[in-house]
């Protein structure tokens, strides 16, 4: 009988011995690469996790104890865990279940996360709130390995041992990013340091040597240098051991009973430990075991299990594990996805490939994403140009700043939502240095399936205030390359946003520099006039269009620059229309529209011809986060879809009473 429809929580599995919790681990994995098969998401990471999922589940008792999941996109095991089997299957879907843990969701997702590097603080602080209100509950964090590298981890370590914080920290190491251990010696001081005795003897026996008169303090000290160097020699703990935390490892992910053993013992020493945990990304499932970036997530392409040599259909409930035949072959995947157009960031990075071939000043930086962000062909073209950072956004701002002083024209490709950790940086190093950095806004707008946490829907609004910095984003592709032409053409910071979206496949076009804060008129019109910023601009054609077959005579605007604005060319088209509507895939507070307002409310001191102009302004709703689901179905809930532009733009007419043709405003 299958085990995981009985679980309806974590106390289900106390109830089951190591046999029975070993087979669950095969019908969790089913689970989740059938579902993401369907609907997209990270893939490996959580099918790494299973057997801790199920050890960290058995040994505490969630919600009351409190397991963060640092990032949050290895949590499909845990979600399936706790109560969500039954709407599993809509996972990253519109309406549905989260991609990252949501306390929306479950009293048992503790912190709405996505970002990496976050846990360890997010843990520290519920210990030490926990232990202010002298509570009992037990803290675990699972933080990755690259995740602990982040800058904020290590700021959050460095507490955590000073304050000696009581909570288990779980490092995931799927990346064999963490030095080796050297055999059974690791081993068997990890088995001393999880027992008593030692924690006891080693206490003592400091109190003793250091009452020793004349020579206690020096011989303690070099007791514990000695201790230090045997315990570096014998496992890769020692910074953790140095920052006050205490390290044990490593322990194979995959083994239940191991990880049950070592995690309950854990959980009983005092003060700060980390458990430091081997596991294989993408585990069982063969083809996300030997492609563990692209099985990474989340944007995988639609799959299908197809049937293997012994006929394996998707019926059977036989995923193959570690402790089945290697000859076992999993499910293979079977690619059904429509040929799309290449998407903004391929063009993006074919055309700074070409660039770099004849400009050797071009580097290229990112922060952990180089798949990502397109700039994994860039590496294997120039290999030294090309500088991943690993998780530390920030740092990749200041090194660009760094480049640029010294000559180069550095590139940096980041994720909107994760360039938004590197706001200080790029106000203080980048732009107040004035220096010619390129960023390259990745994923701007509507990201989809990820949700909160990651929709690039606040940088723009952020980065409009700053000095120095110009801001663009293309209608289209081609557009995207000569905008990639005008920013190494300048000497200023340039932030160039463009979405994961599939472009348009327009034929190639010859690149050229685009005049610095110049738009263009797509269409003329005699009595609205609609401003785009970004790919949107192709929307706003189609809704003024929709309008046209209702009477109305509307202009568009494709303004290119948010900052700064054609100002001339936008107040020149606006005059004697009854409405200005901006466009645009970013918050609307303080946005690409809100600098269209300003520009016309300066306009309407000067010039009465634009006194009784009014300026609509279209985007993404301050007033809250924007979920998860397919870009589509965000974009048609958020009406930003060209079917909702139109009605949005209906609206505004009626409450104007404005009807076509009648323009209450005199062209001057």
């Amino acid at each position: 009988m299958p085990i995981l429809p009985t679980i309806q929580g974590p106390a289900d599995l106390r109830g089951l011995d190591e046999a029975r919790l070993a087979q669950l681990a095969v019908e969790l994995r089913e689970t989740i690469v059938r579902t993401v098969a369907s609907t997209g998401g990270h893939l490996g990471s959580s099918l790494g996790v299973v057997e801790l999922t199920i050890a960290l589940h058995r040994l505490l008792e969630s919600p009351r104890d409190r397991i963060v999941w640092d990032t949050g996109h290895q949590a499909y095991p845990h979600k399936l865990l706790t109560g969500r089997l039954e709407r599993f299957g809509t996972l990253r879907q519109l309406d549905g279940i989260g991609g990252f843990p949501r306390r929306s969701e479950s009293p048992h997702d503790v912190f709405d996360g996505g970002h990496a590097g976050t846990g360890l603080s997010i843990g520290e602080g519920l210990a030490e709130a926990r232990d202010l209100r002298h509570g009992l509950e037990r803290i675990v964090v699972v933080v990755g390995d690259a995740a602990l590298m982040s800058g904020l981890s290590l700021e959050a370590l460095n507490d955590i041992g000073h304050r000696q914080t009581q909570m288990l920290i779980v490092v995931n190491d799927n990346e064999m990013s963490i030095s080796p251990t050297v055999g059974a010696f690791s081993k068997y001081l990890s088995e001393i340091k999880l027992s008593r005795t030692w924690r006891q003897s080693k206490s003592a026996y400091d109190r003793a040597v250091e009452r020793i008169p004349v020579i206690g303090g020096t011989v303690l000290e070099l007791s514990r240098r000695l201790r230090r160097v045997v315990v570096n020699f014998a496992q890769p703990g020692q910074l953790f051991e140095d920052l006050g935390i205490t390290y044990i490892g490593a322990v194979p992910g995959h083994d239940l009973h191991a990880l049950l053993e070592t995690l309950g013992r854990a959980l009983t020493l005092p003060g700060p430990t980390i458990v430091h945990v081997r596991t294989q990304k993408g585990r069982g499932f063969r083809p996300a075991e030997t492609d563990q970036v692209g099985f990474h997530g989340a944007a995988l392409p639609p799959i299908a299990m197809a049937p293997d040599a012994n006929g394996y259909n998707g019926s059977r409930s036989a995923m193959p594990t570690e402790s089945m035949s290697d000859d076992a072959a999993p499910p293979s995947l079977v690619a059904e996805a429509p040929r799309k157009n290449p998407n903004f960031t391929a063009i993006f990075a074919a055309e700074l490939i070409e660039l770099a071939r004849t400009d050797r000043r071009i580097v290229a930086i990112t922060a952990g994403m180089p798949t990502g962000t397109g700039l994994a062909k860039f590496q294997a073209e120039f290999p030294d140009r090309f500088f991943d950072v690993g998780i530390a956004e920030q740092h990749s701002m200041t090194l660009a700043t760094g480049l640029a002083m010294g000559g180069m024209r550095p590139v940096v490709a980041l994720y909107s939502t994760f360039l938004q950790r590197a706001f200080d940086q790029t106000v203080h190093d980048v732009c107040q240095n004035d220096q010619p950095v390129l960023i390259a806004v990745d994923r701007a707008g509507l990201v989809g399936e990820d949700g909160t946490s990651h929709q690039g829907m606040f940088t723009l609004s952020a980065q409009r205030q700053l000095p120095n910095l110009v801001i663009a984003s293309p209608k289209d592709e081609q557009e995207l390359r000569s905008l990639l032409h005008t920013a190494l053409a300048q000497d200023h910071p340039f932030a160039l946003h463009y979405p994961r979206d599939a472009g348009f496949g327009l034929k190639p076009v010859t690149p050229a520099a685009i005049p610095v804060g110049r738009g263009e008129v797509l269409r003329e019109g005699r009595d609205l006039l609609f401003v785009g910023f970004g790919p949107i601009v192709a929307r706003a054609v189609e809704a003024a269009e929709a309008l046209e077959g209702e009477g109305w005579s509307i202009g568009v605007i494709n303004a290119r620059f948010a900052r700064p604005l054609d100002r001339q060319l936008i107040l020149d088209q606006a005059r004697g229309k009854r409405l200005v509507v901006t466009f645009e895939e970013s918050v609307v507070t303080g946005g690409f529209g809100s600098g269209v307002l300003d520009l016309v409310e300066e306009a309407r001191l000067a010039d009465p011809a634009y006194r009784e102009l009014a300026v609509r302004i279209i985007g993404i709703p301050g007033e809250r986060f924007v979920d998860h689901g397919s870009a589509a179905d965000l974009r048609r809930v958020l009406r930003l879809d060209a079917p909702g532009l139109a009605e949005q733009v209906r609206e505004t007419l009626v409450t104007l009473r404005a009807t076509p043709g009648r323009s209450e405003v005199a062209a001057g």
